[in-house]
């Protein structure tokens, strides 16, 4: 009899824990770790995200900018945050691009994520002032030949700069890379003169493009955009295979729950079919992706190598 009692009292305890634990997200709020500053892209859709994930999930969803080091600093604090799923991170395609441009890290931009939701899709523009000789990318190749011109980006390393030299490579031309830390710069000193082009994303200067200020010779996307149809797509100007489309999105540490990042991309999903969500998503010129998690980790392995190349053959230093 005695001995049946602390057989019973002992599976008791065993079983507390388990019952003890929370389903998740029940037992805490997320954190939702943004590697780059309040303000830009990036940064807005996530917040947007973590607003309505607050809903979805029924747990609060709390974003905390970590910027610094090319974002290098709040990935690597994701990469190493327990696998429980109560750290998020807003992962861009960045992740890929850092993993060939940083070699020395302590953690693999790529091996140590869980892709969840590839959210947005952002399509780049390659955008001259409207008085430019050049009517067409195929114009504008042509005077760059003619005479030295300047090309500006959002920063070294940037999709946009790599995009910019795989194209160079393949037209063989040479223009001059002015880097900026931020697109807001390169896009003034463009309208300004400064510039004879700029490459960026397409939500830095649709508005531009609409009103005549600027004019796009081509988006880098597989097809038109809805925000600037007139523009044609990279295949459409000698350049079919070549498209590079970035994206922000939410990606895990390795290891998390399967059902977990399920759940995730299912709520995504469904948030970006709501008007509210889709009409900024839209005003912001970009495009919803909602790819399955497994497309987006093997969009995330093929730019790692595909930028890997551009990234050796250019020679290009991170600053």
């Amino acid at each position: 009899m005695l001995r049946r009692s602390f057989l019973a009292l002992g599976a008791a305890a065993l079983a507390r824990p388990a019952l003890a634990q929370a389903p998740w997200p029940a037992e805490r709020s997320i954190r939702y770790i943004v590697p780059v500053a309040a303000g830009g892209s990036q940064d807005i859709v996530a917040r947007l995200f973590a607003r309505h994930l607050t809903t979805a999930l029924g747990q609060n969803v709390v974003v905390e900018n970590m910027p610094g080091a090319g974002s290098n600093i709040g990935y690597e604090h994701a990469a190493k945050a327990k696998p429980d799923g109560y750290t998020l991170l807003a992962g861009s395609d960045s992740l890929p691009i850092n993993k060939a441009l940083f070699p020395k890290l302590g953690f693999d931009p790529v091996a140590d994520f869980a892709p969840v939701a590839q959210g947005v899709r952002v399509p780049q523009i390659f955008v001259v002032r409207a008085d430019s000789p050049a009517r067409s990318f195929e114009e504008f190749v042509a005077l760059t030949r003619r005479q030295p011109v300047a090309v500006g980006t959002p920063g070294n390393g940037s999709l946009a700069h790599l995009l910019g030299e795989q194209i160079q490579s393949a037209v063989e031309v040479r223009w001059t890379h002015a880097p900026y830390r931020g697109g807001a710069l390169a896009v003034n000193d463009l309208l300004g003169g400064s510039l004879q082009g700029v490459l960026i994303n397409i939500g830095a200067v649709a508005d531009h493009v609409k009103v005549g200020r600027l004019r796009g010779l081509f988006v880098s996307s597989a097809a038109r955009t809805r925000a600037l149809p007139d523009v044609p797509a990279l295949g459409e100007v000698g350049f079919r295979g070549a498209e590079a489309v970035g994206w922000h999105g939410i990606v895990a540490p390795k290891g998390v729950d399967p059902a977990i990042v399920t759940r995730i991309h299912a709520a995504i999903g469904g948030i970006l079919k709501q008007p509210e969500v889709a009409e900024r998503v839209a005003a912001l010129g970009l495009e919803p992706a909602d790819a399955p998690p497994e497309a987006l980790g093997a969009l995330i392995r093929a730019d790692a190598a595909r930028w890997a190349e551009v990234v050796r053959r250019a020679r290009i230093q991170p600053d």
